[in-house]
């Protein structure tokens, strides 16, 4: 069993973010390639956004602080603190409307380590 603090997680990612040059940190707190489901803290930096993605399986975004924008297929959504949003089918990308921290949650269709939702973290 392993216990996790996500707010504590949250505000290193903020900070972390806000450091980098691309203004965005992030850290899986479980899964990875040999997993279906897969969950990463992501910090970002006020006014960054994160690029265009594909959506591979079941997602949801779940803003742990801060205000965030989710756009896909020429529609948006705000979300703040404590919102939780279900990723539409298809592309879509997250900016930061403020420094914000989200828990992304990923179930990839079909088999473990076949595609994966991510972001360009570098």
């Amino acid at each position: 069993m392993k216990k996790f603090s996500l707010t504590a997680l949250a505000r290193t990612q903020i900070r972390q973010a806000i450091v980098a040059p691309a203004g965005r940190s992030a850290s899986t707190v479980f899964g990875g390639h040999e997993h279906t489901m897969r969950q990463t803290v992501i910090g970002i930096k006020a006014s960054v956004t994160l690029q265009e993605h594909e959506n591979p399986g079941e997602a949801t975004v779940m803003v742990l602080s801060g205000r965030i924008t989710l756009t896909s297929n020429g529609d948006s959504w705000e979300a703040r603190t404590g919102d939780l949003l279900l990723m539409p089918a298809g592309r879509s990308q997250l900016s930061a409307i403020e420094d914000s921290a989200v828990l992304l949650s990923v179930a990839k269709l079909g088999r473990p380590g076949v595609s994966e939702l991510e972001f360009d973290l570098t």
